[in-house]
């Protein structure tokens, strides 16, 4: 059996690499949009463009099992209404896991939609929605995913507003077994995706651009079905690993309550009608 050591390793070689490498060209490959999206600046920049005929959207490189993903980015300005900038990580197959941003367009002056979501073998309807305290389209904000064996933390330029724990000790599946690549897109979803479908996309104003800077991953990679982690029941022994038993401070839940409070727009634990059997078990402790 192999020591706790050469388990780990291979663990805190792999987290500098990748949280050093910040290069499109190395690091994602651009899978559809026919030439709409767009690595740019020497591979420091990726942008997305939609348009009547088609949207765009790019992958990751590498499949992650857990790991502390960020990405800095700057979303359609103006008139959004009817896009959807879709942000997120996801397996494959039927059971499917998936932890998703995606980001709901809407009119000028009026605020985008920060959707949030997670599933878990195949199961979703966890949807969380907030608005932001920024403009989200004058500058780049880092969107941030922690995913380890405990929880699921998506935050905003560092601040979370969302934690997903690990209940699976009340029967609440978690995402944990199957690895998943990153995946961004830029859409047009304006039958759903503002104010219902009321609002249409205006596609006398596309192209539509969306940018990408600044990817960062400290994660375990799965590679020929082997982790670089070596074993996810382990902790890892570097400070540099904190990532894999990382929770939240009171400083962080404080954080976490102020946008809670004040700019969640739409929570499925409070949706009773949508749920007439009874709220899904992990709302009793949220």
């Amino acid at each position: 059996m192999a020591s706790l050591k050469t388990v780990l390793v291979p663990l805190v070689a792999l987290l500098v690499t990748v949280a050093s490498a910040s290069n499109f060209y190395n690091d994602f490959d651009i899978t559809w949009g026919d030439g709409r999206a767009k690595i740019l600046s020497n591979g420091e920049l990726l942008t997305l463009n939609l348009d009547k005929a088609s949207g765009s959207g790019f992958q990751s490189r590498n499949e992650y099992l857990f790991g502390k993903i960020d990405m800095q980015l700057k979303l359609v300005p103006g008139n959004s209404a009817g896009t959807v900038t879709a942000y997120y990580l996801s397996s494959k197959g039927s059971a499917w896991d998936e932890i998703d941003f995606e980001f709901l367009g809407n009119l000028s002056g009026d605020p985008y939609i920060l959707h949030t979501n997670v599933f878990s073998q195949g199961k979703g309807n966890r949807e969380q929605q907030f608005y932001l305290w920024f403009d989200p389209t004058a500058d780049f904000h880092t969107y941030s995913i922690l995913w380890n064996p405990q929880r699921i933390v998506f935050s905003v330029d560092g601040t979370p507003i969302r934690e997903f724990k690990n209940l699976e000790s009340m029967g609440v599946p978690f995402p944990k077994n199957q690895p998943m690549r990153i995946y961004s897109s830029l859409w047009n979803a304006d039958d759903w995706a503002t104010r219902g479908g009321l609002v249409k996309t205006d596609w006398a104003l596309a192209p539509f651009t969306a940018s990408y800077r600044n990817f960062n991953a400290e994660a375990c990679v799965l590679s020929n079905g082997a982790s670089s982690c070596g074993t996810t029941t382990s902790p890892p022994a570097s400070t540099s690993n904190a990532w894999f038993s990382e929770e939240l401070d009171s400083t962080r839940q404080e954080r976490l309550k102020w946008v809670r409070e004040n700019y969640m727009v739409y929570n499925y634990c409070k949706d009773v009608n949508r749920f007439p059997q009874g709220l899904p078990p992990e709302c009793s402790m949220s």
